[in-house]
């Protein structure tokens, strides 16, 4: 098999069907010197003299009229195996699972308008929505999950990622909370408050700590909680401050346009922007199917947020 040349395939198929050298040379742009040396070769590899002479006019051996059929078929799927698809991705008709993995904030805000999107125009499409636990990137290797999305880094050195959009971190207290009491918000006030901190590995320090620390300040974290939907329902009901990303707020937008008691305020240090991508496995990138999931994910992201002036856009 080390010499095995699929071209012989092809060239078989072809002598067998047009029963001539000179033919079998013209359809395949080849001169009859060639295409003679290529039924020299086909004799040797099968054992078998394939075509032979009978007055002026080639015939097919007993061997090659057995295996005439098998050998058209052979071709033809090894055509359909290497020729490169450019088959139309028809979503009216598409059936097929996606499972997507994210954390309970992004699926509090984007889950319900991306479903909406996709089956609007792929409405034999499912959907399965996996909590992100951590950053493992076997799921995406071992084709369990199909996209990721997240805090853009580093989860494995092959793993393809798009950026969605930039977030930052924006405080939330009560509405009547004493944080507002006396005008602008001081690095001292802020960091005097009980705070309430969302990590999904549990851990109280993060971020806004080590912001907090250059300056000469250290906050109490008395509550950690594992998502930020439960950092601001602790808040609402309480004397504690968090922050969460601004993204997280934008269902709360109406909310807090009709005077719900929880009110946002720019945290008194600054942290980095926070970068949330798609991430994919690079055997993905050519399937049409997932390249529609791929586009549909950043258009939904792009139109929801840029209506909350949650994002600042900027090219990958």
């Amino acid at each position: 098999m080390e010499n095995l040349d699929l071209n012989l395939l092809t060239a078989l198929d072809v002598l067998l069907d047009e029963a001539s050298v000179t033919g079998a040379a013209h359809r395949l742009g080849l001169s009859t010197s060639a295409m003679s040396r290529t039924l020299a070769r086909l004799r040797s590899v099968t054992n078998d003299p394939l075509l032979v002479r009978a007055g002026r006019h080639l015939v097919p051996t007993p061997y090659a009229t057995d295996i005439r059929e098998h050998v058209h078929t052979l071709t033809r799927d090894v055509q359909a195996v290497l020729r490169p698809r450019h088959r139309e991705l028809d979503l009216k008709t598409l059936d097929r699972t996606f499972v997507l993995r994210a954390n309970e904030g992004f699926l509090n805000v984007v889950s319900a308008p991306l479903v909406t999107a996709i089956l609007n125009e792929a409405p034999r499409v499912h959907l399965r929505f996996m909590p992100k636990t951590d950053k493992d990137a076997l799921p995406l290797r071992e084709g369990r999950i199909d996209l990721e999305i997240g805090v853009r880094g580093v989860s494995a050195p092959e793993i393809r990622s798009r950026l969605l959009f930039r977030d930052t971190f924006v405080g939330v207290a009560r509405i009547d909370h004493s944080l507002f009491a006396d005008g602008d918000i001081s690095i001292a006030r802020y960091a005097a408050c009980r705070h309430v901190a969302a990590s999904r590995r549990g851990t109280f320090r993060g971020p806004v700590d080590d912001a907090l620390e250059q300056l000469g300040y250290q906050r109490t974290v008395s509550v950690v909680v594992p998502g930020f939907p439960d950092a601001l329902e602790i808040v609402r009901q309480s004397d504690m401050v968090t922050h969460v990303p601004r993204s997280c707020l934008a269902n709360l937008a109406h909310d807090l346009a009709r005077g719900s008691n929880l009110r946002l305020f720019e945290l008194p240090v600054k942290t980095s922007e926070i970068a949330i991508a798609s991430m994919w496995h690079p055997r993905m990138d050519a399937d049409p199917a997932h390249r529609w999931l791929r586009d549909t994910v950043q258009a939904v992201c792009r139109r929801l947020f840029a209506c909350y002036d949650v994002c600042f856009w900027k090219s990958t």
